[in-house]
């Protein structure tokens, strides 16, 4: 079974009070889960990342073998399909963790989107932000 992994992180500011969301869903729709959670100050990408990483280790909590990922973080998707170098050293180890997690999967796959596309994590992200105003 295909999994899909809808994932974002957002900062008021960039740097700013900082947050991400993500929402694990089945093939057929289902939603298997979904998070929001603020992380401080943050960068948006690093925001980013810390959405992808907690996604993954919810997929791999799962048992989730096949899995696509979908972003409207193109710098992010691009880093992790090897496109990009990882120049920022703040998302360097990010990354590593990154790709460490997504080893675990028998097939991974990263897929980038317009925001419009993402708006389940999107509204987690701003949701969890106008929280901490």
């Amino acid at each position: 079974m295909k999994v899909r992994l809808f994932t974002d992180g957002g900062a008021r500011g960039n740097p700013g009070p900082a947050a991400f969301g993500f929402v694990l869903e089945a093939e057929n729709g289902d939603l298997l889960a979904s998070e929001g959670e603020a992380i401080g100050v943050a960068t948006n990408n690093v925001a980013e990342y810390r959405g992808l990483i907690a996604g993954l280790e919810r997929a791999i909590a799962n048992e989730v073998r096949e899995l696509e990922v979908v972003s409207d973080s193109e710098l992010m998707v691009k880093q992790m399909r090897g496109e990009y170098r990882v120049k920022n050293e703040g998302l360097q180890e990010l990354h590593a963790q990154a790709r460490k997690l997504a080893g675990h999967f028998d097939a991974i796959e990263y897929r980038h989107v317009r925001r419009a596309e993402n708006e389940l994590a999107d509204k987690l992200v701003n949701q969890v932000l106008d929280a901490e105003q």
